[in-house]
């Protein structure tokens, strides 16, 4: 070990004088466990990259320190930090996410255990397709059983570490139907990825620590390659990210973790914030090293969302604090509904950039929920003030950028069924979804992929001879690009299926005089440009790298953009994020927090948390809004403000000073008559003591007589009178 790590300062080039005092005992911390609690703005990153160049200089060799965290977008800009401290030395870090470290891991690794390198990585859209498939086979109704929700509820079980096998076990001895029912949806889901040679992202996590478990001398071998481990937006992890992180760290125990409870905010996606909270119980002896000193926020902006997040029980204390005065406090703005509330926001918008004070991109917008976006969007657009919507379908979801990419996938791994299916009448080859059914069907009583199927030649003797002339060029190019990809780049290879395939010339030509194909003519460009960004940075040029690149892209990678115009997205999205101006929309009982009138502890608290985040990405101004009634989901509610607005200091609840206080006063008694009504609407997730979680797909009557239609995650379907229900939201 560096015995030089024991001491607390070495002689060092690092220019330590830019760290305030607490960012300093982080960085030069030595051996064993280390917890760092960076609140909003408190510079964690750099601290990370300067403890990584502090441990270079310390004599720790670059292949010895892993870093993760969540974002590619988080991941690239640590390592041009690192390279910009250290230079070519901090280019051997291994610095990435959790799910790019475990899909190399399992490329490199896992072909000694029996695993094949060339897997693919499966998005949601992939996993949908899969599971409706699946919901086919076993004869069940797709429109019953909801495959996005099935999806989520494979991915929290994968985040658990229980894999289909282990839950199959789980039900059979629970006897409970509705386990036994999911149980044989999961299973032919796991069955038919394991036979595309696919994995989901929950898989890279799940199949990493099955072989360090297994195999106690690869364990070992990771271990002594990763002495040094450090772990940003630790509260972020779920349950199998933290079991991994244990197990490299476990030998040496020289893990650094940096996160902040107050920001936790993806239970959802399985995130537990116990991991940092309970960081102690895990590795025993830790070292605690609270970052508040805060370098973005004007100090009335903390002290409205530290008073906000002091409410929560289920945090470590601490206060953040700012050198940076402000005469701007925070202000409330109470509108009528959501179009008044609307308008406000755009013609706050206006008279700021007409003071000549920013910038159109220095203005975010902030809500709850996507259906939000609306409202807001019509009034950026009356008002000729140009917006950009965060959160839409993604440039990688496209359909044709979708199209070549599985062209990509297919050449890589010809036995990926969902980037064959996509592909095999991509541009239109004569292949109707009869033939695809026959095809299917064969390739299912062999129990081979579909790409083997239209090999056999002997299988289509009965198909046209134009039909068969067709398949036989289209196994032709793909046959004749996994024959490239040996010696020719990414870009070089879809250039070939670009002009093979005529994808690009038939584009060309509908974009003369059809607007929607110049649209797709430019995201084909522009995936082109992509590929060669590629390139021009990575060291692999090839497909598979390519792939894994882009397969491990989230919705947290947000792309940057050059237009001035305002930012509109979800608080979630927004987090890591900041801005000069920020408008945080929607402040009302039941939209913001979200849910009912009874929340549990920890669903109140997470949603604070949110709260806290979306406060804390104001650097000078913070408006917050709320609307006395707003017409959402196609339904009008009356809504109190949030209790968060008292919670923040920022208004009292007898202290409204608006046209809209005799409105709220009047509401009040509806409120609380009428609870029952306002707390189930349709599109909420429920629980049901028997029939378990689900969502209200419709609701009749009023009052007494509210009745709801649930479907359960089971698949069944139930009418229920909520008086006598016991239905709570979940």
């Amino acid at each position: 070990m560096d015995s030089s790590l024991t001491q607390p300062l070495i002689q060092t080039k690092l220019d330590l004088s830019l760290l305030n005092e607490s960012q300093r005992d982080a960085v030069t911390y030595g051996q064993g466990p280390l917890l760092i609690f960076a609140g909003a703005g408190s510079g964690k990153t750099r601290v990370i990259t300067y403890r990584i160049a502090y441990l270079l200089e310390s004599g720790v060799r670059p292949w010895n320190i892993l870093a993760v965290t969540f974002t590619n977008k988080a991941a690239a800009e640590m390592r041009s930090r690192v390279f910009q401290l250290t230079g070519t030395s901090g280019a051997s870090v291994w610095i990435s996410t959790y799910h790019s470290f475990c899909a190399q891991f399992l490329r490199k690794e896992g072909p000694l255990f029996g695993l094949d390198k060339n897997f693919s990585i499966y998005d949601e859209d992939d996993q949908k397709k899969v599971i409706k498939e699946c919901l086919k086979e076993l004869k069940m109704d797709e429109k019953k059983m909801n495959p996005g929700m099935l999806v989520n509820k494979i991915s929290r079980e994968k985040d658990r570490l229980m894999d289909a096998e282990s839950f199959a076990i789980s039900a059979a001895l629970s006897k409970d139907p509705n386990k036994e029912l999911f149980s044989s949806i999961y299973s032919l889901y796991q069955n038919k990825l394991d036979k595309a040679l696919a994995f989901d992202f929950g898989d890279l996590i799940l199949k990493t620590v099955e072989l360090l478990q297994n195999y106690p001398q690869l364990k070992e071998k990771i271990q002594e390659r990763f002495i040094y481990l450090m772990v940003d937006e630790y509260q972020d992890t779920n349950h199998a990210q933290a079991v991994l992180t244990k197990t490299i760290a476990a030998k040496h125990k020289n893990i650094c973790v940096v996160g902040d409870d107050d920001q936790a905010i993806y239970s959802w996606r399985g995130a537990e914030v116990k991991n940092i909270l309970e960081f102690e119980k895990d590795y025993g002896e830790v070292k605690i090293i609270k970052l508040e000193r805060n370098y973005r926020s004007a100090q009335p902006i903390l002290d409205a969302a530290w008073n906000l997040v002091q409410n929560n029980e289920m945090r470590r204390e601490k206060k953040l604090w700012t050198s940076r005065a402000s005469s701007f406090p925070v202000n409330v703005e109470y509108a009528q509904n959501e179009l008044s509330e609307a308008e406000w926001v755009v013609l706050k918008v206006k008279e700021l950039k007409s003071k000549n004070e920013f910038f159109y991109s220095n203005f975010a917008v902030f809500y709850r929920t996507n259906a939000q976006s609306r409202v807001l969007e019509d009034a950026f657009r009356n008002e000729d003030v140009p917006y950009r919507l965060v959160g839409n379908v993604r440039f990688y979801e496209r359909a044709e950028v979708k199209d070549l990419l599985a062209y990509l996938r297919v050449i890589v791994n010809p036995k990926d069924d969902v980037s064959f299916k996509r592909i095999l009448n991509t541009p239109p080859r004569g292949i109707g979804k009869m033939t695809l059914e026959i095809i299917e069907a064969h390739a299912n009583s062999k129990a081979i992929s579909l790409f083997e199927t239209c090999s056999q030649q002997e299988f289509f003797d009965h198909f046209s001879p134009r039909l068969k002339e067709n398949i036989s060029q289209f196994l032709k190019l793909l046959n004749g690009s996994r024959a490239d990809c040996q010696n020719l780049t990414v870009s070089k290879i879809l250039k070939k299926i670009l002009a093979e395939t005529k994808i690009l010339k038939n584009l060309e030509e509908e974009a003369e005089n059809d607007f929607e194909s110049a649209a797709r003519l430019d995201n084909v460009q522009e995936l082109m440009n992509a590929v060669e960004e590629f390139e021009e940075k990575s060291e692999s040029k090839d497909v598979a790298s390519y792939l894994e690149t882009v397969s491990l892209i989230t919705d947290l990678d947000l792309g940057e953009t050059k237009k001035d115009s305002v930012t509109l997205m979800t608080v979630h999205i927004a987090k890591g994020l900041e801005f000069p101006v920020v408008f945080l929309t929607g402040l009302e009982e039941g939209l913001f927090p979200l849910g009912d009138l009874q929340f549990s502890q920890e669903d109140l608290e997470e949603e604070r948390r949110l709260a806290y985040v979306g406060m804390t990405r104001a650097k000078d101004h913070l408006f917050l809004t709320t609307a006395a009634s707003r017409k959402l989901f196609g339904q009008t509610r009356w809504n109190l403000p949030s209790r968060f607005i008292e919670e923040a200091g920022l208004v009292s609840k007898q202290s409204f000073s608006t046209p809209c206080a005799d409105v709220y006063n009047r509401m009040d008694s509806n409120w609380k008559k009428d609870s029952s009504e306002l707390r189930f609407q349709k599109g909420d997730r429920v629980l049901h003591s028997e029939f378990g979680h689900g969502v209200i797909l419709n609701r009749s009557g009023s009052g007494e007589d509210l009745k709801v239609v649930v479907q359960f995650d089971s698949g069944q379907w139930k009418k229920l009178l909520v008086k006598y229900a016991c239905l709570t939201r979940s």
